[in-house]
């Protein structure tokens, strides 16, 4: 009997580990729940909601191949490699099998768990699937691990011209397994793990589960929003983004899904239009992030990349922080964006950097606060992704904007949300603002009336601190 441990890939097709557990025989799947351990990890309420939801529908379509689902509440995966080797003596598992998690926890898990069946004569498989290319094998001609995104990114074209990474067949049915105890045990809902928490059915509208459903956003995106990709996708008023991050993230969807319906099945690398080549870029950021987290594990340890700047001295302001968090600081475009975040669990891509940047330069709040209030709260919460996309705004990380490259918010408000709309949405207070005074509405002749704060700091005094803030790192290093 072969065991598929499921963990962020919560789907059957294109499913690497589940089609090798399949080939080498009969299987029952697993999945370990960790509350603790997820606490630990900051992932948000609605992100592990999300994952709750959809391991339901993963259980019952596993069903229908004749997999039983089982599940493990291991609070911590300290605790995990006994249990898992009393579960595979009790089902008589030869071999274990699950796709490569990037975290250095994660890692340290799966080898305790490794070293422990082996001893034991039960095999565990591991299987590269939520990057396109195997971690640790992309390398530059030094043979060392790329730093810079567009190095990566061209040996990713150079890889993907020679062949398109194809999906895994689709699985067949199994004969039926005789019934255990285990298979018939009810997976635990939200509210039974996190009784205090709670997520509204907004929410969980909005975020829908299932595969035919993330085909079906991933499906309408590339039919009539892709071409126009790279014109529109730093709009945040616009429908102009796939939105798929979330399921990527927590499996329902699979990168080389994502590839075969850019090229149409075609397995080649083809542009039609210029939209399809900037979001294939997008997800060659993700490819990069992950990457960076296995060859620098100290990424996912709170160290800044570029280990200099650990010595920035960030001011320490718990009232600042609070405001940017609520989505109270006085400048627009940074309260819509945090308020979307509080209300949905997303936030659109171009509103993430201008607020990761408003914190860390503006107001000179390390990084690491940003950073965790966003895990804290998203709904695609990738730590990867997350990390690398603060430290990019920070000018800690790897290809990271340049120090003195800080966007002025109220000037990307009016490029990329010219008509105020975006705002109007997340700030009904000052809906009734005209285009140009919604930007700013303190700047000119001020409503004394609008209940609306203040700006909580000066944008351009407050950019001169940032650059004399990293001036003094390199002067120091002199």
């Amino acid at each position: 009997m072969q065991l598929i441990w499921f963990r962020q890939d919560l789907r059957i097709h294109d499913h690497t580990a589940l089609w090798h557990a399949r080939q080498a025989g009969e299987c029952i799947a697993l999945v370990v729940l960790s509350p603790t351990q997820w606490q630990q990890h900051q992932d948000a309420p609605i992100k592990i909601d999300f994952y709750l939801r959809q391991l339901q529908q993963l259980k019952n379509e596993l069903a229908q191949l004749n997999i039983p689902l089982i599940h493990l509440i291991t609070p911590l995966w300290k605790d995990l490699p006994q249990q898992l080797l009393k579960l595979c003596k009790t089902h008589h598992i030869q071999n274990v099998h699950a796709n490569i998690e990037l975290g250095i926890n994660e890692l340290k898990r799966d080898t305790q768990a490794q070293k422990l069946l082996e001893l034991n004569g039960i095999g565990f498989e591991l299987y590269h699937d939520r990057t396109l290319f195997m971690v640790g094998n992309i390398r530059n001609k030094s043979g060392q691990p790329y730093q810079v995104f567009g190095a990566l990114k061209k040996q990713c074209y150079e890889q993907l011209s020679i062949s398109i990474p194809t999906c895994y067949p689709t699985i067949e049915a199994q004969p039926p397994i005789a019934p255990h105890e285990d298979f018939s045990r009810l997976l635990p809902s939200f509210e039974a793990i996190y009784p205090d928490q709670h997520i509204s059915q907004e929410q969980q509208t909005l975020w829908q589960v299932g595969e035919h459903h993330a085909w079906s956003i991933l499906d309408d995106f590339i039919k009539h929003r892709v071409s126009h990709y790279h014109l529109e996708r730093d709009f945040p008023a616009l429908n102009s983004t796939s939105q798929l991050a979330a399921y990527l993230n927590t499996g329902i969807l699979s990168i080389r899904q994502c590839l075969a319906a850019l090229f149409g099945h075609t397995g080649y690398l083809h542009f039609d239009n210029q939209g399809q080549q900037i979001w294939l870029d997008e997800l060659l950021w993700r490819e990069f992030y992950q990457h960076i987290l296995f060859e620098f594990p100290r990424v996912s340890m709170s160290l800044p990349f570029k280990q200099d700047t650990q010595r920035i001295q960030w001011r320490h302001a718990p009232e600042d922080l609070h405001a940017w968090q609520q989505g109270q600081t006085g400048i627009p475009i940074v309260d819509a964006g945090m308020r979307q975040l509080l209300a949905t669990g997303w936030m659109h891509n171009r509103v993430r950097m201008i607020c990761a940047m408003f914190l860390s330069k503006n107001l000179l709040i390390d990084w690491r606060h940003g950073e965790a209030w966003f895990m804290q709260h998203l709904i695609d919460g990738d730590l990867a992704a997350n990390n690398g996309g603060w430290q990019w705004c920070a000018s800690t990380g790897t290809d990271a904007v340049p120090y003195f490259r800080i966007f002025n918010p109220v000037s990307q408000s009016q490029k990329f949300d010219s008509n105020g709309d975006y705002i109007r949405k997340w700030v009904p207070e000052i809906a009734h603002l005209d285009a140009k005074q919604i930007h700013e509405p303190y700047a000119k002749s001020p409503n004394p009336d609008l209940d609306y704060p203040r700006p909580i700091v000066d944008l351009k005094s407050s950019r001169v601190r940032a650059i004399e803030a990293f001036q003094h790192l390199n002067q120091t290093q002199l």
